[in-house]
């Protein structure tokens, strides 16, 4: 299956997105596009823990993820933010479909090494159910959520690194990581910010070693790397607004293109 656009959505922009983005996603579905997004909610969640009087920890910013932690993470993921998403695009006018990276096994994955909890590492990304969806019509909308080869173990995956397994498991010709920033911001002489426009992964890692990219942007690029070692032909990533998410699906460059080499994104 060829030209598969994958959007991943951050948490923290989904507050954020306006009904014109969901609008664009209709018209795109419409035009013939093949649309795949995947989805986090970590604001959601911070609320909803504060709620039931869990308090959230994490570890070099990555959450840690006990057990009551991760049946609130279920609950929000696979819930309200997995169904408001689909809720959205419907009034919107796109036919969508909400599932999570457990469903048909999507996603596997093994418990991380780090001191997370149950916070997975991929280990496959399966096509099956987004490929089934897709041939129906609708715009799969994936819960970042994965499950253990044997299914007796969820695990909470972060939503950026399940974006590029899944975009890169599709042969996707894109991924667009939308964010609440315009792209990768790198330092001018006059103190001023500039958008990267164009990068490579190797200008990535040099970026990463000079603490150009730092923070929540670190995991976003570090997805987009694995992404494009595994087929994916190219990453972008822009705010979330209706006219650059048209403009970057029909090829316009907006935001931070990132390709394997300088060359591929000129």
């Amino acid at each position: 299956m060829q030209g598969i656009i994958v959007i991943k959505c951050g948490g923290s922009t989904m507050d954020q997105l306006p009904h014109e983005f969901f609008g664009a996603i209709a018209k795109l579905q419409e035009e013939g596009k093949q649309l795949v997004i995947v989805h986090g909610g970590g604001p959601a969640i911070n609320s909803m823990l504060d709620q039931v009087q869990i308090t959230p920890q994490f570890v070099n910013g990555l959450r840690v993820t006990c057990e009551d932690t991760l049946r609130v993470v279920e609950m929000v993921l696979c819930g309200s933010i997995n169904k408001a998403l689909v809720r959205r695009l419907t009034q919107a006018g796109a036919k969508a479909w909400g599932v999570s990276g457990i469903d048909g096994q999507t996603l596997l994955a093994e418990k991380t090494a780090k001191p997370l909890g149950w916070v997975g590492e991929i280990t496959k990304a399966d096509t099956t159910i987004p490929k089934a969806i897709l041939n129906q019509g609708f715009v799969p909308v994936i819960a970042p959520l994965a499950v253990s080869a044997d299914a007796t173990q969820s695990y909470n995956i972060n939503a950026d690194v399940a974006a590029g397994a899944i975009a890169a498991a599709l042969s996707a010709e894109k991924l667009i990581m939308v964010t609440d920033v315009p792209g990768i911001m790198r330092p001018q002489a006059d103190g001023t910010k500039a958008v990267v426009e164009q990068t490579s992964t190797g200008e990535i890692k040099e970026m990463i070693a000079a603490k150009i990219i730092t923070g929540g942007m670190i995991p976003k690029v570090q997805a987009a790397l694995d992404a494009l070692n595994q087929g994916v032909e190219q990453v972008v990533i822009c705010r979330g607004n209706a006219s650059d998410l048209v403009s970057v699906c029909n090829g316009e460059a907006v935001g931070t293109t990132v390709t394997m080499n300088v060359n591929q994104a000129l």
